[in-house]
């Protein structure tokens, strides 16, 4: 594998959780000249500067300036999350010879695909310090548990088409100690009191690393895909850029596993907000603000259902994207992906100027599919804009299958898009 696929995999390793992922980020932009703003304070802009602000800790906004008043905003959104397990307050639940944690479902899962696998705990934690709360990242680099599946002599049907049920069959064993505390060993692993510990927004992870598979090493398997090779494609892209006429700007959401509808997510104010507040910092007045939105443009980027080996019925008859096809244009009848007949043009055209391959996806029209970025985001700040992504298999399954080519078709598209 070449540095580009190696990077991206340490990248995914590293973001277990969105505040993960969101503090890789950050380790990125800070080297690169980025300066971090608060959004309880005031922002002091300068053309030519560098910026980014963060929601929750989970979701981020990035962007780099011209030397002099841009045309419009080139803007890329993906997201940070993935789907996972949850952890509970108060998890522990002890029975027999096991401690188990009680969890629940965050975003839709193949639910089977978490067993059997090694798994461990990460997130944020609360504490108080001197009478403040203190937020603290936390991730277990270890195996730390297991959800063992029952064993086919139990349970004869498993192979005709079993349903697990999320609160019975899906609890991960942590401890055979009956009095072990999740909140005792988080207290241990941050060096703390456990009395200081508030509270915690813990996740289950799987812990495989990503590797490459094939006959020459074509393909990605590795936990995470959707959507943080979108992520990392286009952070990448924008660190890479050329400054051109257009302000470049990376949008990192949270919770599109969940809708989006939350103070972080795409649903929310956060980047009209960060626009706005853009506009101010550089004295440019609402007129002008407006004109610049109506020169920009979004990709809204994650990824897209390849033809699937053994399921090629799944596909639409005409429009079946393969892995290492190149960028993937989506296009849906009901706008659940944003894409028009300008802005596939355009994607295309940037495709064509950038050497990358492109290729399409519809749904089949007898099956619906789900909805991403692109409608929410444009629902709040009005731009035109097309849904895009890379070609995988298995999507939402805890590890997916994804091309090797295609992180470097990503990088360069972002890269030319951000530097026009």
């Amino acid at each position: 594998m070449d540095a580009v696929v190696e990077n991206l995999l340490d990248f995914i390793d590293e973001g277990s959780t969105s505040f993960h992922v969101v503090e890789n980020i950050k380790k990125k932009l800070l080297p690169q000249g980025y300066e971090e703003l608060e959004e309880g304070q005031e922002w002091r802009l300068r053309w030519g500067g560098k910026y980014f602000v963060t929601r929750n800790h989970s979701s981020l906004i990035a962007f780099s300036l011209p030397r002099q008043a841009g045309r419009g905003i080139h803007m890329a959104a993906s997201h940070t999350d993935s789907p996972a397990f949850k952890v509970k307050a108060h998890p522990e639940i002890a029975s027999e010879e096991y401690v188990k944690f009680n969890t629940e479902k965050y975003g839709g899962m193949i639910l089977s695909t978490w067993m059997d696998r090694p798994l461990s705990v990460a997130g944020r934690v609360f504490l108080e310090y001197g009478g403040e709360i203190r937020e603290r990242l936390l991730r277990f680099d270890r195996n730390l548990l297991v959800i063992p599946n029952l064993a086919i002599h139990m349970n004869r049907n498993i192979n005709k088409g079993y349903e697990y049920n999320p609160q019975v069959d899906l609890l991960p064993i942590f401890s055979r100690e009956r009095d072990a505390k999740l909140r005792d060993l988080v207290a241990e692993e941050l060096d703390v009191p456990s009395e200081s510990v508030l509270s915690e927004e813990l996740f289950v992870y799987v812990r495989e690393r990503g590797c490459a598979v094939g006959d020459r090493g074509q393909w990605l398997l590795a936990p995470r895909l959707d959507d943080l090779m979108c992520v990392y494609a286009s952070l990448e892209g924008l660190l890479a850029a050329d400054q051109g006429e257009y302000i470049a700007l990376g949008a990192f959401f949270d919770n599109e596993e969940v809708g989006s509808g939350t103070k972080q997510g795409a649903d929310s104010t956060f980047l009209r907000d960060v626009l706005e507040r853009m506009g101010d910092g550089l004295s440019i007045s609402g007129e002008a603000q407006r004109q610049m939105l109506a020169r920009s443009f979004l990709l809204s980027a994650d990824n897209a259902h390849a033809l699937h080996p053994n399921h090629p019925e799944k596909a639409d008859p005409t429009n079946r994207p393969r892995m290492n096809g190149g960028i993937v244009v989506k296009h849906h009848g009901g706008q659940k992906y944003t894409t028009d007949g300008y802005s596939a043009a355009y994607v295309e055209k940037l495709c064509r100027e950038a050497g990358v391959p492109s290729q399409s996806y519809c749904n089949r029209s007898d099956v619906a599919g789900g909805s991403t970025l692109g409608n929410i985001s444009t629902a709040h700040v009005s731009v035109p804009s097309a849904d895009i992504g890379f070609a995988q298999l298995a999507m939402h399954s805890a590890m997916e299958t994804a091309g090797v080519e295609d992180v470097s078709h990503g990088v360069r598209l972002f890269r030319h898009f951000f530097s026009r």
